[in-house]
């Protein structure tokens, strides 16, 4: 029997372990949203500032501190992330609420019938089919 190292013993406990020393500083919202995507791109701050041509410590500031960035370090930090250089430097829009109230009769219908088993939904379809069909509603028959 072959002995286990210990990389092989911790292997699944350090994966997820998250490694340096945590900020105390508040990040700016450029630097968390650059920290998220680099974290959703999978990369260490080490790759990135690799890629980036300049040093690890140096790129550690970005995800911190607001740094004077020359648009060209902005375009291929956006490159290197696969992100849009706009979700780097931009608030994501929220989206519109959606309208609340009343649901209309027929949707309330057919999300009723939705529910209820393939079979009697069968019947139901029967019965409306034919019917939507005469009426010409632009919509046809199904097969």
């Amino acid at each position: 029997m072959q002995a286990k190292s210990i990389e092989d013993i911790f292997h699944g406990y350090l994966v997820d372990m998250k490694t340096g020393r945590p900020t105390k500083s508040q990040r700016t919202d450029f630097a968390a949203r650059a920290l998220a995507a680099r974290e959703a791109a999978g990369l260490s701050q080490r790759e990135v500032a690799r890629r980036l041509g300049i040093a690890q410590p140096s790129y550690a500031l970005w995800e911190i501190y607001n740094v004077a960035l020359k648009p060209e370090q902005i375009t291929k930090l956006a490159e290197i992330l696969c992100v849009r250089v706009e979700d780097l430097l931009e608030e994501p829009k929220a989206c519109p609420p959606r309208r609340g109230g009343p649901v209309g009769k027929a949707r309330q219908l057919f999300d009723a019938v939705s529910r209820l088993p393939r079979r009697q939904q069968e019947k139901v379809f029967d019965i409306l089919q034919p019917f939507i069909a005469q009426h010409g509603n632009g919509h046809k028959q199904a097969a």
